[in-house]
């Protein structure tokens, strides 16, 4: 338990043979459970997993006052954790993975089929729920996140000062320098795309995986609806966004080390792109036109067209010119302030947007 609640670590592993046995070994104790999912691994991940779940379970064990932990309280369903089902799980989990019994704090899933990052995180969030964990954390199997960091997710949860902490690797000059140049401009352009889409303007680094949430926004999100790509962690900031979440972005140190990068980046980018542009148009619809009315669903949607009228104008005048070597003086002028009205359209619902959601935006340094 953490400061009287219940916590949950999520871990996905794909063929992270000689990382996640680690990351299981230093789990900090007031971690309750470890929901460890290997994704159709085919390396010897799964065994490693177990065997580490072995050994944390004996040195755990063999510490005084352990007899009745909120781990063991989880298994046994005592103060309210049902638990998730062992040997298949529950009716939500049993048609993508198997739940195998808890090895102390350690349940062990097995993936049916390779799901990727998203869906192991989706497994994990389903079990998370059914166990009613107060807070459950994500960390990547690889080693690469700093667990003695994990309080400063925890504790905005903890004081209801948030919904849904992550940690935010551009925060701080020092943090920004440690990243790679090329994942540095790569991420750039998904934090404004993801601003746009999710409506947090103030979020940053949206593709970082060191993540927290409570049992309450998980329980208000579509989670059976979740991305299972890579771009999981964007989609959820959508869904909860419409849910009037409150996000705290967490600065936090980023840990590089013998693990390589998984992600193929001429596949991630435009697949996150494509899915944050469906996200976008969703939010405005069920936010602004399903659950209630705001007129900047009317200002985006109407600034976009009359900016893509503008730039067709522009384009259409330039052909023109070409072809008779002369300029339209007018159909040019009028191209441009077409364009420029799309664009202050666009402005405007972005300036209604950003005030809509800031009260639920926070940044902890």
């Amino acid at each position: 338990m953490y400061r009287d609640c219940s916590v949950g670590v999520v871990i996905p592993a794909y063929n992270e043979e000689g990382f996640v046995g680690d990351v299981i070994a230093e789990m900090p104790a007031y971690v309750d459970r470890l929901y460890v999912i290997d994704d159709q691994s085919t390396d010897d991940t799964w065994n490693e997993i177990c065997e580490a779940a072995t050994a944390d379970r004996d040195a755990r064990t063999d510490t005084a006052g352990y007899e009745r932990t909120a781990g063991q309280r989880y298994a046994s369903g005592e103060e309210g954790y049902a638990g998730v089902a062992t040997d298949g799980g529950t009716s939500a989990l049993a048609s993508r993975a198997q739940v195998h019994d808890p090895i102390g704090r350690v349940v062990p899933i097995q993936h049916r089929e390779n799901l990727g990052a998203g869906g192991a995180i989706k497994t994990g969030y389903l079990a998370a729920r059914e166990d009613g964990v107060d807070a459950t954390v994500t960390v990547d199997a690889d080693g690469q996140m700093d667990l003695s960091q994990m309080p400063r997710l925890l504790d905005p949860i903890v004081e209801g000062q948030a919904d849904y902490t992550k940690g935010n690797r551009l925060l701080s000059a020092e943090y920004r320098e440690a990243m790679p140049r090329f994942r540095f401009v790569g991420n750039t352009i998904l934090t404004f795309l993801t601003k746009v889409a999710s409506g947090y303007w103030k979020t940053m680094d949206p593709q970082n995986g060191y993540t927290a949430i409570s049992k309450e926004a998980l329980e208000s999100v579509a989670l059976e609806e979740l991305y299972e790509y890579y771009g999981y962690c964007n989609d959820l900031l959508v869904k909860l966004n419409v849910e009037d979440m409150a996000v705290a972005d967490v600065a936090m140190p980023a840990v590089y080390g013998d693990e390589e990068s998984s992600i193929t980046y001429s596949e991630y980018i435009p697949k996150v792109s494509t899915m944050l542009l469906r996200n976008f148009f969703w939010r405005l619809k069920t936010k602004y036109l399903a659950l209630d009315f705001h007129p900047l669903a009317f200002f985006y949607l109407f600034g976009a067209a009359t900016a893509g009228v503008g730039v067709f104008a522009g384009l259409w005048t330039l052909i023109i010119a070409l072809s008779q070597l002369s300029v339209p003086f007018l159909e040019s002028v009028a191209s441009v302030l077409v364009f420029a009205l799309g664009v202050s359209l666009l402005l405007f619902a972005m300036v209604f947007d950003m005030a809509q959601s800031e009260h639920l935006e926070a940044q902890v340094y």
